[in-house]
C-alpha cells in the first residue's frame, strides 16, 4: 500500500504562529468547556428537569458519543471541502445548540440537543490537528504541545467558573457563556484562520472512504492509533472515577478536590511544555518510548497504594506523574499519526478522536460494572491501558522498525 509521505511545513513568513496556536487552542477548547463548565450544575439540572442525578451525568456519554461520531463524518469532509467554512460551520451549529438549552423542560430534549452540540462542534475541532501538521510539518508534535498547552486552561478553570455563575445566577447562564465564547471563535476564526487547500477530490464519495481505507490501512498508523485510544480511556477513567475517589473515598472538602484537580491540569501543562523543549531534539517516538515505560511504573505503583489503603498523599504523587505520562503518550502518537499523513490528515484526525471519545464514552459504563467503595477499579483500569500500550509498541522498538 502507498504512503503518504511526510511534507514540509508551509512558508510561515505570511502566518504569525503564535496567534494561531492560541485560536485553534481556543477552538478546540470547546470541547472540554462543554463537558466540564456544567459540572457544578448537575444536581440543579436534575432536580428542574425533574430527573435522576444519573441521567443527568450520563448527558457526559451522549455528548462523548456524538462528538465521536460527529469526527467520524466531518474528518474526511475537512480533506475535501476545506477547514475554514467547517469550522465556521460547525462553531455555528454548537451556538445555536447553546442557545436552545436553557429553554429545555425535559431531560430527552437536553440530552438530544447535547449531541446535535457535540455533532457539530467536532466540525470545528476536527480540523486543528491537519492545520498544526500542515503549518509545522516534521515539528507537529511541537505544535500539537503548544496547543495542548494553552487548551488545558479550559478544563482547569471550567468547573470553578461554573461555580460562580451558580453564584450570581443559574445553570442556564453557563450554556449563554458558551454561546458568547462560540460567536467571539466564529469571529476570529472568519478574519484570522487562514484557509487550508482542498486535499481531495470533493466532489468523490469513493474517495471519503479510500481516505479511511488508507489510514486505518496503514499498519504503522494503527498501532499508535491504539495506543492513542488506550490512553485516552485510561484518562476518562480517571476523569469519570477521580470525583468519586476525592469526595467520597478520601473524604475531601470540595475546596480540596478543585485544587487537587487542577494540580493535575497543571501537570498536564508541565508535561507538554516539556515536550515542546525535548521533541524537537529527541524526536516523538523517543518521548513516546520513555512516557509508556514510565506510566507502567507509576500506574503500578498507584494501583499499589490504593491496594493497601494508603493515605491521600500517596495518590496524589504516584497520579500526577502518570497524568504527565498519559499525556506525552496521546500526543506523541497523534503527531506520529499525522506526519505519515499529508493527504489525509482530516481523515487521520477523525479516526483519532473517533477512537478516543468513542472508548472515553465507556469508561462510565465500565467503571460501574466494577465499583466498589475503594480507588482500585479506577488504577486496575489506567494499569491495564498502560500494560497494553507498551505490549503494542515494544515489538516495533525491538525490532527497530
Amino acid at each position: 500500500m502507498s504512503e503518504s509521505k511526510p511534507s514540509a511545513p508551509l512558508p510561515t513568513q505570511s502566518v504569525n504562529l503564535l496567534p494561531l496556536i492560541s485560536l485553534l487552542a481556543a477552538i478546540v477548547a470547546i470541547t472540554p468547556l462543554a463537558i466540564d463548565l456544567y459540572l457544578p450544575a448537575m444536581l440543579l439540572i436534575a432536580k428542574q428537569l425533574g430527573t435522576s442525578m444519573a441521567s443527568v451525568q450520563n448527558t457526559l456519554s451522549i455528548y462523548l458519543a456524538g462528538y465521536a461520531l460527529g469526527m467520524l463524518v466531518f474528518g474526511p469532509l475537512a480533506d475535501m471541502f476545506g477547514r475554514r467554512r467547517l469550522v465556521l460551520i460547525g462553531l455555528s451549529g454548537f451556538v445555536v445548540c447553546c442557545l436552545l438549552l436553557p429553554f429545555q423542560s425535559s431531560i430527552e430534549g437536553f440530552m438530544a440537543l447535547r449531541a446535535v452540540q457535540a455533532f457539530l462542534g467536532s466540525a470545528a475541532t476536527v480540523v486543528v490537528p491537519g492545520t498544526i501538521r500542515q503549518f509545522y510539518g516534521k515539528d507537529t508534535a511541537k505544535g500539537m504541545s503548544y496547543v495542548s498547552m494553552i487548551m488545558m486552561f479550559a478544563p482547569m478553570l471550567a468547573p470553578t467558573i461554573g461555580s460562580l455563575i451558580l453564584v450570581v445566577g443559574n445553570w442556564q447562564w453557563m450554556f449563554y457563556l458558551l454561546a458568547i465564547y462560540g460567536v467571539a471563535l466564529i469571529y476570529f476564526a472568519a478574519r484570522y484562520l487562514p484557509e487550508m487547500h482542498k486535499t481531495t477530490d470533493a466532489n468523490s464519495f469513493s474517495q471519503f472512504l479510500k481516505n479511511y481505507y488508507v489510514v486505518l490501512g496503514d499498519r504503522h498508523a494503527r498501532k499508535n492509533i491504539l495506543s492513542s485510544m488506550l490512553a485516552a480511556f485510561a484518562f476518562f477513567c480517571y476523569l469519570t472515577a477521580i470525583p468519586s475517589v476525592y469526595l467520597d473515598v478520601y473524604q475531601t472538602s470540595e475546596f480540596l478536590f478543585s485544587f487537587l484537580f487542577a494540580l493535575n491540569v497543571l501537570a498536564l501543562m508541565l508535561a507538554q511544555f516539556i515536550n515542546t523543549r525535548l521533541v524537537g531534539r529527541k524526536g516523538s517516538v523517543w518521548i513516546l518510548t520513555r512516557a509508556f515505560i514510565l506510566g507502567v511504573i507509576f500506574a503500578s505503583l498507584l494501583v499499589t497504594v490504593n491496594w493497601f489503603h494508603a493515605p491521600l498523599i500517596f495518590t496524589v504523587l504516584t497520579l500526577l506523574p502518570l497524568m504527565s505520562c498519559l499525556s506525552l503518550i496521546a500526543v506523541s502518537a497523534d503527531s506520529l499519526i499525522l506526519i505519515r499523513f499529508s493527504q489525509q490528515t482530516g481523515t487521520a484526525t477523525a479516526v483519532i478522536g473517533t477512537a478516543k471519545f468513542g472508548i472515553g464514552s465507556l469508561a462510565g459504563p465500565i467503571l460501574a460494572l466494577f465499583a466498589t467503595n475503594t480507588a482500585v477499579p479506577f488504577t486496575m483500569l489506567m494499569l491495564i491501558a498502560v500494560i497494553i500500550i507498551a505490549v503494542i509498541q515494544l515489538p516495533s522498538l525491538l525490532n527497530k522498525e
